[in-house]
């Protein structure tokens, strides 16, 4: 253990990790809210992966140049990590009060790029802050308080989708109402809920060892790449095992996020958005209900998940959560009553809980502490690797070998989640080591 960093209380770990949730309200307004979004300015089916370009395109370029750069950053006063993941907030908060203004379909686009492009310079940063400060005895609390706050974020983002319809009525330019009220609200969550964890939470200073070493090797516009290449060139083993896994999770779940809300309206509404317009609004509602709901199940076991990690291991609640998620999005497609859904997506809920926080329990302690911040960056590239990949070629897939069919996307995505759950089995890890924290009196 690094006796330089404090012991911190439950609640301390709560406090620091309240940003991520209006990180990850934007991200959930970017699930659930984007892709109908870009249906109601008229994008065809096979259009929607080539329109999700912006993420993993953003993520593979900056997130692990990001990581690099706050590595060797100490600025007094302010941090290593805050400024980015300060800075990225700002951005996401001016791309979501702006984007409900878009007017045409690669209007919307060019505003995902940029709310992309914060969300990815705010994510990594935030993962390493959480390295940095825990001891190997409270990160496994604190990765999942950020997988709590994931939960907690996405579900307010996605039951705005429902809720804010029956209050902010009609059409404000091309888009429904409702639309400039969950993403205006998303631009305060996503910087007030950062500054609070800024003002909350001091970081640990880097040794002066660790100073000499920084002013040794001066940033320049080179650094983040070579240190990119040399981290890739050491990288543990289990980091090449998880990207395969990755491979097939992250593809899988493109694949649902871009075709819930089509699902839904067919299976349940028996139409499409070009068909009828006001019934594919109430199948978005229905789906950002039901993606709420995932959401709330992730946030109620995410700490459950530390103790089953502790006391079995990290591989195996991985493989379990996995199996539970491919279950439910097979089951998806086939549901015709509306209320059927939420029992279907508890199973991927289990499986955002895990995704969200064990595979970094996986690696974290095979990572140099020095090197947090380059290595999170390229977790993230593996994770936006498999998406780059969905968005270029599952347009084609579904358009020539799923009929252009939304339900057979879902059905797709389910059988990569179970490979992904058996490739899981293949990685050698250890089981985490240290204690559960949890609030005082127990429970979540």
């Amino acid at each position: 253990m690094n006796l330089s960093k404090p012991h911190l209380s439950f609640w301390q770990i709560i406090h620091m990790n309240v940003g991520f949730f209006g990180i990850q309200y934007s991200f959930g307004l970017q699930q659930s809210a984007v892709n109908p979004i870009y249906d109601f300015l008229g994008a065809k089916p096979d259009e929607i992966p080539w329109l999700n370009l912006a993420g993993p395109l953003t993520g593979l370029l900056i997130q692990p140049v990001i990581g690099a750069l706050s590595d060797k950053t100490w600025i007094p006063k302010i941090g290593r990590r805050k400024p980015y993941f300060f800075i990225g907030a700002m951005v996401c908060s001016i791309a979501l009060f702006l984007f409900p203004f878009s007017s045409s379909l690669w209007m919307a686009a060019g505003l995902l790029w940029l709310l992309d492009a914060g969300n990815n310079t705010a994510m990594e940063p935030y993962r390493a802050f959480i390295a940095d400060k825990l001891d190997a005895s409270q990160q496994p609390t604190g990765f999942q308080a950020q997988s709590f706050f994931t939960g907690f974020g996405q579900t307010l983002a996605n039951v705005s989708l429902y809720i804010f319809p029956m209050i902010f009525i009609g059409t404000t330019g091309k888009l429904p109402t409702w639309v400039f009220a969950s993403f205006i609200l998303g631009a305060f969550c996503s910087i007030g809920s950062v500054w609070w964890s800024s003002r909350t939470t001091a970081e640990i200073p880097p040794t002066e060892e660790e100073l000499k070493k920084m002013k040794a090797e001066p940033l320049n516009i080179l650094s983040p790449f070579i240190d990119i290449a040399k981290a890739i060139r050491y990288m543990p083993k289990v980091m090449w095992q998880l990207a395969l896994v990755y491979l097939f999770q992250w593809y899988a779940l493109f694949c649902y996020w871009q075709n819930s809300s089509k699902s839904v309206a067919l299976s349940v509404y028996n139409t499409t958005p070009q068909q009828n317009k006001e019934l594919y609004e109430k199948a978005v509602g229905w789906t950002g209900l039901v993606n709420g709901w995932y959401n709330v199940v992730t946030f109620l076991c995410a700490f459950a998940l530390v103790w089953f990690a502790k006391k079995y291991s990290a591989k195996l609640v991985h493989f379990s959560c996995l199996v539970l998620a491919g279950i439910g999005f097979l089951t998806f497609p086939h549901i015709e009553n509306k209320w059927l859904f939420f029992p279907a997506i508890t199973g991927f809920g289990i499986g955002w809980a895990s995704m969200m926080g064990i595979p970094y329990l996986m690696v974290v302690s095979q990572i140099p502490k020095e090197r947090y911040g380059v290595y999170m960056g390229i977790i993230n590239m593996m994770i936006v690797i498999p998406m780059f990949i969905q968005t270029t070629s599952f347009g084609f897939i579904l358009k020539n070998f799923l009929h252009n069919d939304p339900r057979n996307a879902i059905s797709f995505a389910g059988a990569f989640l179970l490979i992904a759950a058996l490739l899981t089995l293949l990685i050698k890890t250890t089981k985490p080591t240290g204690e559960i924290i949890l609030p005082a009196g127990g429970g979540h």
